[in-house]
């Protein structure tokens, strides 16, 4: 990317992994097949599982197997850990840093963020800062540190070569068939029903051009990105299909609504 720094070796994405989502292999389950026919009838919501007694010696559950005023998905609020540079980071990033963070608290806020990126030739909304924020902290603090701003500003370099890549025209936007391409390349293997959603979501003219500029590429893919890896965290087998339960679902889905 154009005026960003160089990232230190071996630091980056590398070599993409198997699309998350795509077609297994012959003989295997088609992904995310469901085990039993879809609206088949089952115990009332939240209702336990039948014969599930909670043990004497153990506190009660709340309706979704949590302790009350506990969530089993951590605080989406938790305070973020001071950090450090990692070794071998551009001294213009630290700088860059350094100047954002004006009360030299060792963090900066989303808008010391976005006039930062803004340094760097990239203006981006408020809610993609946000998603940013979320994604490379895990918290809606909406502060990062030096650790977080260093992989926030190489990550943005990956995704604006990837941009750059597959705008073959050179137009400023990407298509469907391009943005599947992308998004391939980053490892998420997307339907063509979802892939019409997203288009239509980051498309700035709603939907008319059926394209998205670079700004709204970052954030489409901050939300797949961010959305795959909450469901990979259910699903270590990799098998498309994992279980929540009501609160966690909240959790996983509103902190890339309301960013």
């Amino acid at each position: 990317m154009a005026g960003y720094p160089n990232a230190p070796p071996n630091y980056g994405y590398g070599a993409p992994p198997p699309p998350y989502g795509a077609a297994p292999a012959y003989g295997q389950q088609p992904y995310g097949a469901p085990s039993a026919p879809y609206g088949a009838p089952s115990a009332p919501y939240g209702t336990p599982p039948p014969g599930d007694k909670p043990a004497k010696d153990k506190p009660p559950k709340d309706a979704y197997g949590a302790p009350p005023g506990a969530s089993p998905y951590g605080n989406p609020f938790a305070a973020l850990m001071p950090s450090q540079f990692p070794p071998g980071t551009d001294p213009s990033l630290v700088a860059a840093f350094q100047m954002a963070d004006q009360d030299r608290s060792g963090f900066i806020d989303d808008k010391e963020l976005q006039k930062a990126l803004s340094a760097y030739s990239q203006s981006f909304s408020m809610r993609t800062v946000h998603l940013l924020m979320y994604l490379f902290t895990n918290t809606n603090t909406r502060k990062i540190g030096p650790k977080e701003f260093t992989q926030v500003f190489y990550s943005l370099q990956s995704w604006r070569a990837i941009f750059e890549r597959f705008d073959r025209d050179r137009s400023g936007r990407i298509d469907a068939n391009e943005l599947r391409e992308a998004l391939l390349s980053l490892g998420f293997s997307v339907s063509p029903i979802v892939l019409d959603l997203l288009v239509s979501k980051f498309d700035k003219s709603g939907g008319k051009n059926k394209a998205i500029e670079y700004d709204n590429f970052i954030e489409c893919c901050l939300t797949v990105k961010g959305l795959t890896e909450k469901f990979k965290e259910r699903d270590p087998a990799y098998s498309g299909s994992a279980t929540f339960n009501y609160e966690g679902f909240m959790l996983t889905v509103l902190p890339f609504l309301i960013a």
